[in-house]
């Protein structure tokens, strides 16, 4: 009797945990980059090479994308006219890569420190010019003279099996009253519904396209959606969502890029220029960004970039954010994106690490602002 009872009791506890993985999977389908969507270039100047993760333009302009609507699609849906139309992924892959890939970084995964985050928030409010502070992930604080901008807020968890590395030893209650809501894209660690119900309802969102459904949801009604190179501005200071490489899905039956992604442009009151990368793969086009705009700060999103063979089509690696830099031709570097979640196989704490090496071989280590979770850059 014992043994029967045992027995059930074990496909009983098979079956939820059966149950249990399906969700994961779900889940993952979303947030660990699957299926980006992509576009054959109309202009037909496009190179497609099996070599890259990304298209070389040959000389086509992003600007010209953007004008000529190529990441319009033709069904509603948003297309990436820089990624590699063969670099899909698919769910088997994700299966592979979870299940079966060997993880070369797995001896290094103990090592992962948790860092509570802890800022000085009487130090930011009483600094009357420009500033940036690093809080967690990808959610980055710009005061800009008297006004407060936040980008991709994520406070806490996203997923119960994803382990949050920077605790807030704050309560988000604790923040500035913001003006702005920066949002990059729809993936579950840029757009966190419970953090951003934290926020007053008339607090003023800029998005990408085809965020109305969430927001709408949280009663956040006072808004700006921008396609690439649209601009807002309040007379003071300037806004503009620009291209980048990427792709985004927050439902795995409704299917990808169902709304947009982009990086920014902001030209602060405070008289500097700063760049936010947003989550990107390299692409043919930093050079163009780096011509048309005098940039003091990058911010550029580095983590989740291993193993390659999965990630370089949506995230950077360090020696590709240095070359990013590079092109940019920008003053300062700075890196988000770690710390936080271990979304790809190197442990939280390597990106800035494996950085490190590669701008002091490239004698560009000065132009690193190494920041941690809850520093702030003092820039004006």
């Amino acid at each position: 009797m014992l043994g029967k009872v045992v027995r059930v009791f074990y496909l009983m506890m098979s079956r939820r945990i059966f149950i249990q993985n399906l969700m994961t999977g779900l889940k993952s389908v979303a947030l660990f980059h699957l299926v980006p969507g992509s576009a054959s270039l109309a202009l037909g100047q496009a190179e497609k090479t099996e070599k890259l993760h990304y298209k070389r333009l040959n000389g086509v302009s992003i600007r010209a994308l953007a004008a000529a609507r190529e990441h319009h699609g033709p069904d509603g849906r948003f297309l990436n006219p820089l990624g590699h139309v063969r670099r899909r992924r698919k769910v088997g892959e994700l299966l592979y890569w979870k299940l079966f890939s060997e993880n070369e970084f797995r001896s290094s995964l103990d090592e992962q420190p948790i860092t509570p985050v802890q800022v000085d928030w009487d130090k930011v409010r009483h600094h009357r010019g420009l500033s940036v502070t690093f809080i967690k992930h990808a959610t980055v604080l710009i005061k800009d003279l008297d006004q407060y901008l936040i980008v991709d807020p994520v406070f806490s968890h996203i997923f119960w099996f994803i382990k949050d590395f920077s605790p807030l030893a704050f309560e988000p209650h604790e923040l500035p009253k913001i003006a702005h809501i920066l949002i990059t894209h729809g993936h579950y660690d840029h757009i966190d519904e419970p953090s951003l119900s934290l926020f007053d309802r008339k607090t003023h969102v800029i998005s990408p396209l085809g965020y109305d459904n969430i927001f709408t949801g949280l009663g956040m009604h006072h808004r700006t959606q921008l396609d690439w190179y649209d601009a807002y501005t309040d007379g003071r200071r300037e806004i503009t969502l620009l291209p980048c490489n990427h792709w985004t899905m927050r439902n795995p039956i409704a299917g990808p890029n169902r709304s947009l992604w982009g990086s920014y442009l902001i030209k602060t009151a405070a008289g500097k220029t700063i760049y936010l990368s947003g989550d990107t793969a390299f692409f043919d086009g930093f050079h163009e960004i780096g011509r048309q705009y005098d940039i003091d700060l990058a911010i550029i999103n580095l983590g989740a970039y291993e193993p390659r063979w999965f990630m370089a089509p949506s995230h950077m690696n360090p020696r590709e954010t240095v070359e990013a830099f590079k092109q940019l031709g920008a003053r300062k570097l700075m890196i988000v994106h770690w710390g936080t979640f271990r979304l790809g196989d190197e442990p939280v704490h390597f990106p800035p690490m494996e950085l490190r090496k590669i701008l002091q071989e490239e004698g560009l280590l000065d132009s690193w602002v190494d920041l941690k979770h809850g520093e702030t850059l003092y820039l004006a």
